[in-house]
């Protein structure tokens, strides 16, 4: 940003990158104020350098349809506030502009079509009810380990043929990959997470190349190693992207699972409409992506100088659209803190992005959210926190790492 229009930007006093706000599930506050009085300010200083921050729906679904002038390339910058992953270019297609991200997407989104997404909520239901079969009753247990984990990595092992046995892997990498945080800004992390993503490298190559010996179909790594845009990638775009596969499957879904139990907590009317009209749980499924909005943000850079929301941004800016912030914003959405399983606009959360990036495995986590909130519902399971749930140190995703809770039928 030049210094002339630092000058005069309006300069926001809070850094809504600091951690201890999600920690502390604090965020509320600072996000209604920027949505007020600056939808679109500056920050100059943070962990992460200078920022713009875009804090409401319309503005945020502004920056995500002009993929011209707001752009996602890694080469410019990154997806997120931090302007590396892993202190690295993490060249995955989400982090691509056109046509380099339509020809890679082009290659994934098949593997979400509705064929696919029938065949994987059979086996979404099964394992639900597996699991909600195990869990113990009336004794205190962690929701985010032994509920949300397994159920989101059970989805991901089924997406990549990947070994059960070997799931703990899985959690690993995502949890690194996904990582945005101060603690990430050293040597000793880089090195700690370029041997990680090494390991998944060799573990994910030898599964692509054992689809590559079979013939094509439509599952998704069959896909990917089939392909002319995916098949012959370098070891960097590959760990970049099997990285983000393992991220969008996993660390959204899980924290959504998590933040229902919260939700309930806060609402227990809403677990009774629910009971009562479980013809409301796919609409539910979409109230908490919006009230968690597990992606916090996502970022994309100025390929030129620009005006939004009538501030004056120039080429090369770092933009950050605040997810978290936009689905509250009352313009939209009334009473917005509020989970309301009946909202009659819940679809119009942008918890999945907008645009030409919105995730495209977003079908399978609706599945994923509404079969886990149906079976609460058809159990008649009433879910009590037990202590307050520990709270993921990120500005980037909006989580849980535990939550004590206890479970009871009705």
């Amino acid at each position: 940003m030049s210094d002339s229009l630092v000058s005069t930007a309006p300069q926001t006093p809070w850094d809504v990158s600091d951690i201890r706000l999600y920690t502390e599930d604090s965020w509320r506050e600072p996000f209604a104020k920027l949505r007020q009085n600056m939808p679109v300010s500056y920050r100059a200083d943070s962990p992460y350098g200078g920022y713009w921050s875009v804090v409401t729906h319309d503005l945020v679904q502004e920056v995500e349809i002009k993929p011209e002038l707001y752009s996602s390339s890694y080469e410019l910058g990154n997806i997120t506030i931090a302007d590396a992953v892993g202190g690295s270019e993490f060249p995955n297609f989400i982090a691509m502009d056109a046509p380099r991200h339509t020809e890679q997407r082009k290659v994934v989104q098949p593997a979400f079509n509705p064929s696919q997404m029938a065949l994987r909520e059979v086996e979404v239901r099964q394992r639900t009810k597996d699991l909600f079969d195990a869990l113990p009753v009336g004794e205190t247990f962690d929701w985010v380990e032994q509920v949300s984990i397994p159920l989101t990595i059970g989805m991901l092992c089924i997406l990549f043929d990947f070994p059960w046995e070997e799931r703990h892997d899985l959690k690993r990498w995502s949890d690194m990959a996904s990582n945005v945080s101060p603690e990430t800004a050293n040597e000793d992390y880089h090195l700690r997470f370029h041997e990680q993503m090494g390991q998944m490298l060799m573990r994910f190559d030898a599964l692509l190349e054992a689809k590559r010996a079979l013939p094509p179909s439509d599952d998704l790594m069959s896909r990917m190693i089939h392909s002319e845009a995916m098949g012959n990638l370098t070891p960097i775009e590959r760990i970049a992207n099997i990285a983000l596969l393992i991220v969008g499957g996993n660390d959204t879904t899980r924290n959504s699972m998590s933040g229902f139990v919260e939700a309930i907590s806060l609402y227990p009317d809403q677990l009774a409409l629910l009971r009562a009209d479980p013809s409301l749980i796919p609409n539910a499924a979409q109230e908490i992506i919006r009230w968690q909005s597990p992606v916090t943000h996502m970022r994309r850079t100025c390929t030129a100088d620009v005006e939004l929301g009538g501030q004056k941004l120039a080429k090369g800016d770092k933009v950050v659209m605040w997810y978290i912030s936009a689905n509250r914003d009352e313009a939209i959405f009334p009473d917005a803190e509020r989970f309301d399983v009946k909202r009659d606009n819940a679809r119009r959360h942008i918890g999945f992005g907008h645009g030409v990036h919105r995730c495209v495995g977003a079908r399978l986590a609706e599945i994923q959210l509404a079969t886990l909130i149906g079976e609460i519902v058809e159990r008649k399971l009433d879910i009590e926190m037990v202590a307050p749930p520990t709270r993921l140190g990120s500005p980037f995703l909006h989580g849980f790492t535990a939550m004590p809770v206890r479970i009871k039928a009705s």
